[in-house]
């Protein structure tokens, strides 16, 4: 067929623009009726991408991190493991700082805020009853549950401490055994036989799902930008700025400065080679619906999989930059709307609450908006003014959440890259990385 002599991301590029551009026509030039008419027909061609990823996703998630866990020795994989995670905690205490630090200088206000809240009032209190809270005991509760009825229900955290808890096991088995030839050892190496086959099987999968992007991102090019496009030139377009800006500095300046520091190399030209992942992550606005295009990525730049198998799950669920960035100006939005002065401890505690309450975003698309109740509620703000700030973010959420996962997704691909060239895991060929 010709038009698979087009390279991947030319397409998927040629999608997007002309998606966007279609978007905004019907943004600006039809009657809110007629959108209101063509869109459902247009709608889902997207959703069933996005739909596709998330049905390949949590089958991945579960067989690589097993085969992750399973396949360093011990030793190594507390090291690597402990280096991913020590990233991702530093770049999320780091943009969480940055968000506040760049709220503050931008000064986030918002002209009309009674009159563009109002049309979402109902939606936010709707939310309110499911917005995440309890105690941090409750937190810890909840990464041990039944694994498959976590799958079933889209919680991520659960599946990836049973996974990873799954994988050590079986490789405490296999160093454990003097006995290399008995039953048990046989046994499980077959089950890591079966567990590498349905990984294969899974990102077979991913190869076809992925000739339909072009086409899945056009429609959702199309959805996005006809419901929301105009309103970047709106009431909205300050909080805009700071979110834009804060997640462009993220990928454009720190980012480059992490790569050009620990692995002395042109960090645009390792910037370049994600362009497929940042893409899928501003379109699908879902880190966790990206994450088979950022296997392919990191396969395709020699990583191997005994790494991305276990970081870049890891990153979909824990490692959220973007929204570290986000939530502070919205705070610093409800600070000023409501005259509200911070002192040095209520700063301090919004930075903690944004960085631990990230890790609860779990990679799908709007996750932040939820976490916006906890963060506003620790700030000591009253539910009718918090109500009033949530209305206000679902408002803008469905463009700012574009910005803010390129953020994510890009932070997950340049920590596992870094881990990668540190710890001697890159240049592998795809099959010996899937090995």
């Amino acid at each position: 067929m010709k038009q698979t002599k087009i390279p991947l991301v030319a397409r998927i590029l040629i999608g997007f623009v002309a998606g966007t551009a279609i978007g905004l026509v019907f943004s600006e030039c039809c009657a809110p009726e007629t959108t209101k008419k063509i869109l459902p027909w247009i709608a889902p061609f997207g959703s069933v991408l996005v739909a596709m990823l998330k049905a390949v996703v949590y089958p991945i998630i579960l067989f690589s991190l097993i085969a992750g866990a399973a396949a360093l020795p011990l030793k190594k994989s507390g090291r690597v493991g402990g280096a991913v995670l020590l990233w991702y905690t530093a770049t999320s205490l780091f943009a969480t700082v940055f968000g506040v630090v760049l709220a503050y200088a931008l000064n986030p206000s918002m002209q009309g805020a009674d009159a563009v809240a109002s049309g979402y009032l109902a939606g936010a209190k709707a939310m309110a009853g499911g917005a995440a809270s309890g105690s941090i005991s409750d937190f810890i509760a909840g990464l041990f549950q039944n694994p498959f009825a976590s799958l079933a229900k889209g919680q991520f955290l659960p599946v990836i401490v049973f996974a990873i808890a799954f994988g050590l096991a079986a490789r405490c088995l296999l160093d454990a055994l003097a006995d290399k030839e008995s039953e048990t050892v046989k046994s499980v190496e077959t089950l890591l036989k079966v567990v590498d086959g349905a990984q294969r099987i899974s990102f077979k999968l991913i190869d076809w799902v992925v000739q339909y992007f072009p086409i899945g991102v056009f429609a959702l090019s199309i959805t996005n930008f006809a419901e929301h496009g105009t309103l970047l030139f709106g009431p909205y377009v300050r909080i805009t700025l700071c979110v834009v800006t804060g997640v462009s500095a993220m990928i454009l300046v720190v980012y480059p400065l992490a790569i050009a520091a620990v692995c002395r190399e042109n960090p645009y030209k390792v910037l370049f080679r994600l362009r497929e992942a940042i893409l899928t992550a501003f379109v699908t606005r879902s880190s966790a619906a990206t994450l088979p295009v950022s296997f392919r990525v990191m396969d395709e730049m020699g990583v191997d999989r005994k790494l991305s198998s276990f970081s870049l799950p890891m990153g979909a669920t824990v490692n959220m930059d973007g929204v570290c960035v986000h939530l502070p100006v919205f705070v610093i939005l409800a600070a000023n709307m409501f005259h509200h002065d911070l002192s040095f401890v209520q700063v301090a505690t919004l930075c903690l609450s944004i960085m631990f309450a990230s890790i609860g975003a779990g990679g799908i698309p709007g996750g932040s908006v939820f976490l916006l109740f906890m963060v506003l509620e620790n700030m000591g703000l009253p539910a009718n003014e918090v109500t009033i700030i949530v209305a206000l973010a679902l408002g803008i959420n469905p463009i700012l959440d574009m910005f803010e996962t390129c953020c994510n997704v890009t932070g997950d691909n340049v920590c596992t890259y870094i881990v990668a060239r540190k710890s001697g895991l890159t240049g592998l060929p795809r099959d010996e990385a899937l090995g």
